[in-house]
């Protein structure tokens, strides 16, 4: 179970499905409570009027069964995006409801509407850089990761998220990507901004209020038009990164080079997908680590165990907790229950990953567990997280270097595990006391 502070929660801890709520003010506290409860009494829970519009519904699905078979058919199970894109071609505008995906959702409008493109799209523009292709970054993150922990390495304590997990997935992306580094800050606000909803956004359809959004346009205001000073830049004089990759690329789907905004749209994705996740779950597995005595030495003993630590990690505590993506294009029945064409469907991959029905002791750690990488913190099939590859790199090297350079870490005093608002399992602090490891000095004999 997820380390949380119940007492700091707007709510009291579930014990019942009466008492179950996702989406409210402390919800975060209390999720790996409610998973069990769902599983046993309410494995598809019905939120009514919640659906895309007030006649229609909403579903939570908590089994991993019915995620991933919804997470792998495209046409049965209707993205909510494509929806977006059908209402694009037909009117020329974005909904009302959705303003904030603006830059991606025209980008995907043009280069990757259909699961075709969709593909083609992966592999052709982002799986060189952040996908299978990731591994030529090693050098890159390696050298990220050496000069975080060379900043605290002589402290006594530290807060893990803002000297380190943070700043990683910053660093990376703006190196993956060509931005200067001593734009970083500018990256954190813009990424903070973009997934505003996922944060601040009430209830499973994540809304904003008008004024959030209002805030949320007004830090964004900058993004476009950097983006484009750094296109033109890159078309100019192209370097070795990923927008100047993206300018210089004849895509072959389409049969043309992609157009300044078509690479803003790009951008955007990277963004969205390259900063919060790589955070989460770094965090998450430095507190898995302090939780489970002797976990550190076996780790820094046999570094082969670190990828499936890193798996099991993910699956144990998903960054994204859950997203409502898909609409149901026919009748359908999951567990028993019947839902209607045109619902929404919730998909909760935190629990679906903690399902005791598909994992052997589902709370437990095991660094032997049979296919570690099937959980779905990536999601699955033809719409799988396409950063799979930079993240899992990140956190690879990350453990790897801090297994180098420390003998131990533990949890220090003044940690509330409070998590910050949203869909997405963000610990907004974590202290850890770290004992350094003792490099050996050369005899000068």
């Amino acid at each position: 179970m997820s380390q949380a502070n119940p007492d700091l929660s707007a709510m009291a801890c579930p014990h019942a499905l009466g008492d179950v709520d996702l989406f409210g003010p402390g919800a975060a506290e209390h999720w790996y409570a409610a998973y069990p409860i769902l599983h046993t009494e309410a494995p598809v829970l019905r939120l009514p009027g919640e659906g895309l519009t007030p006649d229609r519904d909403a579903y939570v699905l908590t089994k991993y069964a019915d995620v991933a078979r919804v997470v792998r058919d495209w046409d049965r199970f209707t993205p909510l995006l494509s929806m977006l894109i059908e209402q694009i071609a037909e009117t020329g505008k974005l909904a009302r409801e959705m303003p904030d995906l603006d830059a991606m959702v025209q980008s995907i409008a043009t280069l990757r509407p259909t699961p075709d493109l969709w593909r083609a799209h992966r592999q052709q523009l982002t799986d060189p850089w952040v996908g299978p292709g990731a591994k030529r970054h090693e050098a890159m993150i390696t050298g990220h990761v050496d000069s975080l922990i060379e900043r605290w390495i002589g402290e006594p304590t530290i807060d893990f998220v803002s000297q380190f997990a943070r700043v990683l997935p910053q660093l990376t992306m703006a190196s993956v990507l060509g931005f200067p580094l001593e734009d970083i800050g500018k990256l954190e606000i813009w990424g903070n901004a973009q997934v505003m909803s996922y944060v601040h956004g009430c209830g499973h359809n994540n809304i904003l209020t008008p004024e959030q959004t209002t805030e949320k346009f007004r830090l964004l205001a900058g993004l476009s038009d950097y983006v484009r000073d750094q296109v033109r830049a890159k078309r100019a004089q192209p370097q070795d990164d990923m927008i100047s990759f993206l300018t210089q690329v004849h895509y072959d789907a389409l049969d043309r080079k992609l157009t300044d905004a078509e690479i803003d749209g790009i951008v955007y994705a990277m963004i969205i997908g390259g900063l919060e996740t790589t955070q989460y779950a770094l965090v998450e597995q430095a507190q898995l680590i302090c939780e489970r005595p002797g976990l550190f030495d076996t780790l820094k003993a046999d570094r082969a165990a670190i990828r499936s630590f890193i798996e099991e990690a993910m699956r144990l505590r998903s960054p994204t907790q859950g997203l409502s993506t898909r609409i149901t294009s026919q009748d359908e029945v999951f567990q028993g229950v019947e839902v209607p064409a045109g619902s929404t469907l919730h998909l909760r991959w935190g629990a679906a990953n903690i399902d005791p029905d598909e994992f052997e002791d589902p709370l437990e750690l095991k660094l032997d567990r049979h296919a570690v990488t099937r959980h779905l913190a990536f999601s699955a099939g033809p719409r799988i997280c396409p950063g799979t590859g930079l993240s899992r790199l990140e956190q690879t090297i990350a453990w790897n270097r801090l297994f180098d350079r420390l003998d131990g870490m533990d949890y220090a005093p003044g940690n509330t595990f409070l998590h910050q608002p949203g869909i997405m399992l963000g610990t907004l602090a974590l202290h850890l006391a770290i004992t350094p490891a003792i490099i050996p000095t050369e005899n000068p004999a």
